[in-house]
């Protein structure tokens, strides 16, 4: 796959990525993994978990993975531009027109839909990644607490996400020491 090759993908994908981040996977699935078999869905899953651990945006950090794997550094380089390239001219274009857009029906119809469209798509995210997930019953532990620390207490997210990652490392390490400690 050539570069251009690669940019005009991301292109493409970056002009269809209403939503943020979250909505990328099916995106990503469609083309990267069913239409053309450059990656596998695994490795899908895997980066999109990594590019939500990383600061900055969820598409720019999962296509730069995917970038880096099809064509190394310049990959990389060329699927961040591709991804961002057509949301950054529609950001300039509406900020030159926002004021005479923010009372048009028709406009304020059209983002009702793509809201929409966008929870749909975070659905069908979530539904990937809970079928990937290994659960246990640590598993179900976390997800609920987690659930319920958002819920109620009102964690952020990046609390949440500290929270728990540093309980998954505790919890992993654990298992670790104890399979160590039944070898010998």
């Amino acid at each position: 796959m050539s570069l251009i090759e690669l940019f005009l993908i991301f292109t493409k994908i970056g002009a269809l990525l209403l939503g943020g981040g979250y909505v990328i996977l099916p995106l990503l699935t469609s083309e990267f993994v069913e239409k053309r078999s450059l990656i596998s869905h695994d490795d899908l899953i895997d980066y999109f978990a990594i590019s939500q651990s990383l600061p900055g945006l969820i598409a720019a950090n999962i296509s730069m993975f995917i970038g880096y794997k099809l064509r190394g550094k310049w990959g990389a380089i060329v699927a961040m531009f591709g991804i961002t390239f057509v949301p950054f001219l529609c950001i300039v274009l509406l900020a030159s027109i926002l004021g005479s857009l923010t009372g048009n029906s028709y406009v304020q119809g059209a983002l009702w839909g793509v809201g929409v469209a966008v929870i749909a798509l975070i659905m069908l995210t979530v539904r990937e990644m809970w079928q990937k997930s290994t659960r246990d019953l640590f598993f179900y532990i976390i997800f609920v607490l987690a659930l319920l620390g958002l819920i109620f207490i009102k964690l952020s997210p990046i609390q949440t996400i500290l929270i728990f990652t540093v309980l998954g490392v505790v919890y992993k390490r654990f298992i670790e020491k104890t399979r160590e400690g039944d070898k010998e």
